[in-house]
């Protein structure tokens, strides 16, 4: 028996492809993330004229980033689309970081359900369905392995556009 079911649901509004960033970053943050580097790439991005990003929800960078996006809502009129890859994605946070995917959640301007089960392959679908459909990719990037590793190659094959932070 098939137990993955994938009942793609996209954004209430089609996402521009030219306005558009994606995030993508390890889990563990072990390495350091310089805040300052990542508002104003984030910044510089959004008066280039990119207004909507996608976050995958994961804990670590895409937590960060999520933060970081939300303070940006303060003084931009920007979008953040949680991309989340199953609908059970945050089974087994611990219970604060179940609350704050949480308020994440409530708190984003739309959100993309991948597949309604687990799979094996959903947070990759996921990953693909961001790097689809954004013009720049922006990568916390500090092991050569893994799910962020297979996005940023992605990115690279299909000629988006790549941020280090």
């Amino acid at each position: 028996m098939n137990t993955e079911i994938t009942p793609f649901i996209p954004p209430r509004e089609p996402i521009k492809k030219e306005k558009c960033a994606a995030v993508t970053g390890h889990r563990n943050l072990k390495y350091g993330v310089n805040k300052e580097k990542l508002t104003n790439t984030l910044e510089n991005l959004i008066k280039s004229g990119i207004n909507t990003f996608l976050i995958g929800m994961a804990r670590g960078f895409d937590t960060y980033c999520f933060y970081v996006l939300y303070d940006l809502k303060k003084r931009y009129d920007i979008k953040i689309i949680a991309c989340v890859p199953c609908a059970d994605q945050a089974a087994k946070f611990n219970e604060t970081d179940k609350e704050l995917y949480r308020h994440f959640l409530s708190v984003a301007d739309d959100k993309v359900l991948i597949s309604e089960l687990y799979s094996s392959a959903c947070m990759h679908k996921r990953n693909r369905f961001m790097v689809d459909n954004c013009k720049v990719l922006i990568a916390y990037l500090r092991e050569n392995k893994g799910g962020t590793y297979s996005t940023v190659n992605y990115a690279k094959e299909k000629n988006v556009g790549i941020i280090y932070v």
